[in-house]
C-alpha cells in the first residue's frame, strides 16, 4: 500500500505512527493558549497540531444562529459565540511563525469554501477534511483541487456515504480516519476493528481519531494497523468548551505518544525467529531435542 508524504513524513501502514495534537477550538479565542497547547504537542512528541477553520457566518445553521449561549464572555447568541472563538488572519499569521520556529508541522480542517481559500497563504501540508463535512461534494472538490494530500475523518457516517465520499475525492495522496463522533465517546461505542476494514475496502492509509477519554483505545487502533493517531488535546480538561472533556491533558498526550512508540517498537518485523538473547536461556531452560 502506497504511503502519503505529508511535510516530509511518510505516513502509511509500515511507517511510524503520524501523531497529531488536533487544538481545534480548544484555544478558545486566545491565541496565547493556542501557543501553549503547540508548546504541549512538541514537547510530548507529536509530529502535527490541527486547527479548525470556519466562516460562522456559512457554517452555522440558520436554526441555531439566535441561540442564547452562556459563555466566560457572558450570554451571546450561538453566531456571536463562534465568531468569538473564531481565530483570524493575525492569530494564525503569529501561529504560522511560532509552529514554524518550534519545528512543527500544523495544519486545519477547514469547514466551508472561505476556510480553504483563507488556508492558501500558510502553505499547509495538508488538509483535513471533518466527518461533518464529508458529505459536502463542493468542499470534498475543491480541497482536492488543491494537489495536497488530504485527511478524511468518516464519524457520523454510513459506508455508503464514505464510498460516495472517496469516489468524489479518489484515491491519491488520501488518508481515511475511522471516528466515532461523540463527546466523549464510550468505549463500546469505538468498533476499532472498522479500521482493517476501511484498509481493506479503500486500498488507502487508514488511521484513527479518538474522542474518548484516556489512552488505551488509541494504543489499540495503532496496534490494529492505524498509520495516524489523532487526539484532542487541552491544557486542563476542566476549561470552559464543548471539546475540553474528550481530550487528553498534558500527561494524556505525553502518555500516548510514549506509549505508541513502545509498541511501535514491540510490533517487530513480524518474523519468527529466535532472538540472539534467547540463545543463553534456551541453553539453560530447555531439555535436549531427544529428551523434549
Amino acid at each position: 500500500m502506497a504511503t502519503v508524504q505529508i511535510g516530509g513524513i511518510a505516513v502509511g501502514s509500515n511507517e511510524p505512527c503520524f501523531v497529531i495534537a488536533e487544538i481545534g477550538i480548544n484555544h478558545n479565542g486566545d491565541v496565547e493558549i493556542a501557543k501553549k497547547l503547540i508548546d504541549l504537542a512538541r514537547a510530548a512528541g507529536c509530529d502535527a497540531v490541527k486547527f479548525q477553520k470556519r466562516n460562522p457566518d456559512l457554517c452555522v445553521p440558520e436554526n441555531q444562529k439566535l441561540v442564547p449561549r452562556e459563555t466566560p464572555w457572558g450570554t451571546m447568541t450561538y453566531l456571536e459565540y463562534k465568531h468569538r472563538i473564531e481565530l483570524g488572519r493575525a492569530a494564525y499569521d503569529e501561529i504560522d511563525e511560532y509552529c514554524r520556529r518550534v519545528g512543527i508541522l500544523w495544519f486545519a480542517s477547514c469547514w466551508d469554501l472561505d476556510s480553504l481559500g483563507f488556508m492558501d497563504a500558510y502553505n499547509p501540508p495538508c488538509y483535513k477534511i471533518a466527518s461533518a463535512c464529508l458529505t459536502d461534494d463542493e468542499l470534498l472538490r475543491h480541497t482536492c483541487a488543491k494537489g495536497l494530500p488530504v485527511i478524511l475523518s468518516t464519524g457520523m457516517s454510513t459506508v455508503e456515504e464514505i464510498d460516495h465520499a472517496v469516489e468524489v475525492m479518489g484515491l491519491d495522496d488520501l488518508i481515511l480516519l475511522h471516528t466515532v463522533s461523540t463527546y466523549p465517546a464510550q468505549y463500546e461505542e469505538l468498533n476499532l476493528r472498522v479500521i482493517p476494514f476501511l484498509r481493506e475496502r479503500y486500498g488507502v492509509p487508514v488511521g484513527y481519531s479518538g474522542h474518548e477519554t484516556g489512552i488505551p483505545a488509541s494504543v489499540g487502533a495503532f496496534a490494529l494497523g492505524a498509520c495516524a493517531v489523532e487526539r484532542h488535546i487541552t491544557l486542563d480538561r476542566a476549561m470552559w468548551g464543548t471539546d475540553q472533556s474528550a481530550s487528553l491533558g498534558p500527561s494524556g498526550i505525553t502518555r500516548l505518544v510514549r506509549d505508541i512508540r513502545l509498541v511501535e517498537k514491540a510490533l517487530g518485523d513480524g518474523v519468527k525467529q529466535l532472538h540472539p538473547k534467547e540463545v543463553s536461556i534456551r541453553a539453560k531452560l530447555r531439555r535436549s531435542e531427544k529428551e523434549a
